[in-house]
């Protein structure tokens, strides 16, 4: 294991509901005493898929900073389904994520305060929990290819996903950021099947129509046709994850809404206002499902002088910011931040 864990007791969740013995999966990486960047994982990623982002090439570099990375709770090395005794608690926010997250960086880590949080689609949702849940603790956000609210096309798209891979075991969604998680047993059918069907119902969402027009799952990734690609990139993506751990992980999803906490007790304007942080926010200009409106709108609702907008000139759809494979959109990321710490 190249990850640590931090022991967080019984942690109750928002719901009221109790998570025995939980703990969070993290990485460090540079010396304690830099300035630090905090850098949460992304929906179904591992720590390790944060990693191409770091270097002593690049902006988030370990020489110059101290970098931690935290896993989302249901992401199969923090507190999941998978490696749960029992019963999981469906009802997991990133409002409970980053109290989490809090713990680990202040009580164990011993950083009082960050420079800056940042990440990439789930882990853009969880740089704005942190602005509005702990507004004084950062000096920047940047949050790239996701959202502060997750809006409701962006429900439906999960709706489909999430009802593909229940239907290999007869069940339906009983609607968006709806508990649904229970103690289910999943045979090797049910789950190669839901797997299967999840992985090619986010195959259309994840790259933009022009990446496919262009043929760029050949010529910049080396399948050798779309059916190759839907194989070896999309099912196999799907079947290396839990089925239950990806169900915690779209409730979240589904459910993420930084307004949705006090003092700002849903009022969203009022939560992008409460932001202190100077953020730049980076959409993806052909994301499918955290499309540049949504960004503009939340840089519009900050404070003067708080927010500015960028989108990846980028046919690589939500993929554009994330995970590398797009080499191209990294070289451009990597220069908005180095800008933008400076």
């Amino acid at each position: 294991m190249d990850y640590s864990i931090y022991q967080l007791g019984h942690f109750t969740l928002k719901s009221g509901k109790v998570i025995r013995d939980a703990f969070i999966a993290y990485k460090t990486y540079g010396d304690p005493s830099a300035p630090a960047i905090i850098y949460p994982t992304w929906y179904s990623g591992l720590i390790a898929d944060n990693e191409w982002l770091i270097g002593d090439d690049k902006t988030l570099s370990p020489k110059t900073y101290f970098i931690v990375i935290p896993a989302l709770f249901g992401n199969g090395q923090s507190s999941s389904p998978s490696n749960y005794p029992g019963e999981f608690p469906a009802e997991v926010t990133f409002f409970d994520n980053v109290r989490a997250q809090y713990q680990l960086i202040t009580q164990e880590l011993g950083v009082q305060h960050a420079k800056a949080v940042l990440g990439w689609s789930m882990g853009a949702g969880q740089a704005y929990q942190w602005a509005t849940q702990y507004p004084d603790f950062m000096d920047l956000i940047v949050p790239f290819c996701g959202s502060a609210k997750t809006v409701l096309h962006n429900q439906v798209f999960l709706e489909g996903v999430k009802t593909a891979l229940m239907a290999a075991k007869g069940l339906s969604s009983i609607g968006s950021a709806k508990g649904i998680v229970g103690q289910r047993t999943w045979s090797h059918e049910e789950r190669t099947v839901g797997l299967k069907a999840f992985g090619r119902g986010y195959a259309g969402w994840g790259f933009s129509q022009a990446f496919y027009r262009e043929r760029l799952f050949e010529s910049a990734l080396g399948y050798k046709d779309l059916e190759d690609f839907m194989v070896k990139f999309w099912e196999a993506w799907a079947l290396s994850k839990d089925p239950e751990n990806l169900l915690v992980m779209i409730y979240t999803w589904q459910a993420g809404d930084c307004s949705d906490q006090a003092p700002y007790d849903g009022d969203f304007a009022k939560a992008m206002q409460g932001i202190k942080a100077r953020a730049l926010v980076l959409p993806g200009k052909t994301d499918l499902y955290f499309p540049p409106e949504d960004s503009e709108l939340e840089v519009t609702l900050m404070r003067p002088g708080i927010g500015t907008m960028e989108a990846f000139p980028s046919i690589w759809g939500h993929w554009a910011g994330g995970p590398g494979q797009s080499t191209e959109d990294v070289k451009w990321l990597d220069q908005k931040l180095r800008a933008f710490f400076a």
